[in-house]
């Protein structure tokens, strides 16, 4: 620590707080360790009567947390995001836009291997409103050495950018109701108006609904039907256990250019079928997705929207995370479902 007149402390780093007093209104710091003095503050530390602090000098080997933080922020931060100024030795990553959260897994855990770097997210592939705290940076002390931030910025230029927001698009999704029962009228379609919501719920637009028997060709055809009207997402629901009357999944594979899964690991949603028509996905929702509120199509569509091609892999590594709990009152995507 260093005396110094304050007038000649701006651009200094405090080393110790400041307490103010006002009698019966006020009493704390004012100003805070690690805090750097500006120009604007003079005039309030001499009424403090602060005329002279101690002062924490950096020597060219070390620098202030703020800026420590916010070269973290910088060398982490790709496409999507901006960064908050430095506050109490932090800086907040946002989202500028709506779209699902991507975090390069092993970059991350680098840079937090690095002794007294911190860089916190939120899970990858979650779906995040614009202006949301996606991650924040800081160091642990109130200094830090500058070759711990240049190891920070060398991971971020090997294993590129931390974090990431991926645009979703509004897509047209058509939604195909299969069951004999139900296209004869002997019972009432109760998982329309679901699939309907999901659309709506991720910002999508319903293009149309179709309903079909149990019979290949005229799912076939419903699907076919909506794609030349320009679906760019297919929802079929129903159909898919293995039933000798379930022939959803043998309709979809009779008309998909690739099968990427029948069956997942994620529960609910096992019977849950991917697969790819040129570049319209088509989603076999199984029975599941009419009870729950959140089963693996959630998983799946959001990233669908956002344009991703999925791959078995993909699919495989849902199981992490992938079993619902089933809480009394559900709370997703605040949960871990899917994390």
């Amino acid at each position: 620590m260093k005396k110094i007149i304050v007038e000649e402390a701006v651009g200094m780093v405090l080393a110790h707080d400041l307490t103010k007093i006002i009698p019966g209104e006020f009493k704390g710091a004012a100003f805070k360790k690690g805090y750097v003095i500006k120009e604007e503050d003079i005039d309030m530390l001499k009424s403090m009567g602060k005329n002279h602090i101690f002062i924490m000098e950096l020597d060219g080997d070390t620098i202030h947390e703020e800026e420590a933080a916010a070269r973290i922020a910088k060398a982490a931060s790709g496409e999507g995001v901006y960064l908050t100024e430095p506050s109490e030795g932090k800086v907040n990553i946002k989202s500028e836009r709506k779209g699902l959260l991507k975090i390069n897994l092993k970059a991350l855990e680098q840079i937090n291997s690095i002794e007294m770097i911190v860089l916190a997210t939120l899970h990858n592939d979650t779906l995040v409103e614009k202006d949301k705290i996606v991650a924040c940076s800081k160091v642990i002390p109130l200094t830090v050495e500058k070759n711990k931030i240049n190891q920070v910025e060398q991971v971020c230029e090997e294993l590129g950018k931390v974090i990431s927001i991926k645009p979703v698009k509004s897509l047209k999704v058509g939604i195909v109701i299969t069951g004999t029962e139900v296209y004869e009228g002997r019972i009432k379609d109760k998982f329309g108006v679901v699939l309907e919501g999901k659309v709506e719920n991720y910002g999508c637009k319903l293009l149309g609904m179709r309903f079909a028997p149990d019979n290949i060709d005229m799912i076939q055809e419903a699907i076919n039907s909506l794609i030349d009207e320009g679906a760019e997402i297919i929802m079929t629901s129903g159909g898919m256990s293995v039933d000798a009357d379930d022939v959803t999944p043998n309709a979809i594979k009779g008309i998909a250019d690739r099968i990427i899964t029948y069956g997942s690991p994620v529960l609910p949603g096992a019977m849950f079928m991917l697969a790819y028509k040129k570049n319209v996905a088509i989603l076999g929702v199984p029975a599941c997705g009419m009870y729950h509120k959140n089963t693996v199509l959630d998983l799946v569509f959001q990233r669908v929207i956002a344009e991703e091609d999925l791959t078995k892999k993909d699919l495989a590594c849902l199981a992490h995370g992938g079993l619902c709990q089933g809480c009394k009152v559900c709370h997703y995507p605040i949960c871990p479902f899917g994390k």
